[in-house]
């Protein structure tokens, strides 16, 4: 299995690679990795490389208006504070004045965010769906160890020796 690319990525494309094995975790393919490492074998002619993929989407919690105005209204007040603090320091007014340009703009800043959430959030829930949040994440369910085809032999002579060698298939 080759690893398609236009683009040369020295390190991380080899140029015929053989399979050693498909290990069900990622750790069983870095101990055999660390195993040949650890006698000799040169492991740039190596990779680890993640096949069949899924993507998992982890639900965080539970939309509500409450939760989105007050995180929209936090976020709002930070970049309030950013902007604020830019045009006091660069716009050259006096002390107090600054003080409380810079409140009121961390206080606008607050409320905008706070309305405009719920716009956005009327807008995606208007038909009752995505009224979650969730992280999504792609990951692999298995690993292959590949190797450059010069040397496939020479590693699988020396993972031969290895004893309690994770569940390998040539």
């Amino acid at each position: 299995m080759a690893i398609a690319s236009n683009v040369p990525r020295p390190g991380l494309d080899l140029q015929y690679p053989l399979s050693l094995g498909v290990y069900e975790n990622y750790d069983q393919a870095q101990k055999v990795v660390d195993y040949l490492s650890d006698n000799e074998f040169e492991v740039q002619n190596l990779a680890i490389v993640g096949t069949e993929l899924r993507s998992v989407e982890r639900i965080t919690g539970r939309l509500t208006r409450g939760k989105i105005a007050a995180a929209s209204a936090f976020s709002g007040a930070w970049f309030g504070l950013f902007i604020g603090l830019a045009f006091a320091l660069f716009g050259g007014g006096s002390g107090a004045n600054a003080i409380g340009f810079i409140i009121t703009v961390v206080v606008f800043g607050a409320v905008f965010g706070a309305i405009w959430s719920q716009v956005s959030y009327a807008a995606v829930t208007r038909s009752g769906t995505r009224d979650f949040s969730s992280v999504t994440q792609v990951v692999a369910t298995k690993y292959e160890v590949l190797v450059e085809h010069t040397v496939a032999e020479q590693a699988r002579a020396v993972l031969s020796k290895m004893s309690g060698a994770p569940g390998t298939s040539y």
